[in-house]
């Protein structure tokens, strides 16, 4: 199977982004400029990386999700393809309308980068099928704008649908509901602030993430 990830300017998690993937599939993604207008045909799955693409100038994700090649990301998310977003990626998502809501500035002002523990709220799904209900892991996080915000309609449709796949066991960034990462409703766009790619190495702190790749990749 073959994997991308989306590079933009000032992107800087498409590498571990990579390494995660590679870890998982044992094969490299292929690396995808943001000024590219196609993703090939053989990919199978996208993954749409951390960092502050465009210096987050204007609102964050907000110039990235008008880059050339969101135009056909947007397209083929729309007829099934897997994409899941983390952190800035996530921005992206809520920015381009595959996901609902949007994300802004942390509770506290601050930038906030710490291991953080995350229930997983809902394990029936493509991105969450190798973990157990309920189960508690620890995933990094770094971010400044990442409180989830959407009205209460929307997110009531979430927990109606159960759309909402992570939660925060320690609130860190006051995102309502204590959501961390949902999923749109046909279940193929997925999104969330923590990152996953950091942890899959126990050199780094733990492996957690790699629950999380190793469902997307036997999804596919």
């Amino acid at each position: 199977m073959q994997t991308a990830v989306i590079v933009f300017p000032a992107s800087n998690c498409d590498r571990d982004a990579a390494v995660a993937l590679e870890k998982v599939t044992g094969r490299a993604p292929k690396l995808i400029w943001h000024r590219d207008s196609e993703i090939p045909a053989d990919v199978d799955f996208v993954c749409v990386p951390g960092g502050f693409s465009y210096g987050d100038y204007l609102r964050s994700g907000a110039m990235a999700a008008r880059s050339p090649i969101v135009s056909d990301l947007i397209k083929k998310a729309n007829n099934g393809l897997p994409v899941a977003g983390f952190c800035n990626g996530f921005q992206i998502l809520t920015e381009t309308g595959l996901l609902p809501g949007a994300l802004i500035r942390n509770k506290n002002l601050k930038f906030v980068c710490r291991p953080e523990r995350l229930v997983v709220s809902n394990v029936n799904t493509r991105y969450t099928s190798y973990y157990k209900p309920k189960s508690v892991v620890t995933y990094p996080v770094a971010h400044h704008d990442g409180s989830y915000f959407a009205d209460d309609a929307t997110l009531n449709k979430l927990e109606k649908d159960d759309r909402i796949v992570f939660r925060y066991a320690d609130n860190p960034n006051g995102s309502m509901r204590d959501i961390a990462g949902i999923i749109n409703e046909a279940g193929n766009v997925f999104g969330m602030m923590p990152h996953p790619e950091r942890a899959v190495d126990d050199l780094h702190g733990g492996t957690d993430g790699l629950g999380l790749f190793k469902s997307i990749i036997e999804s596919i």
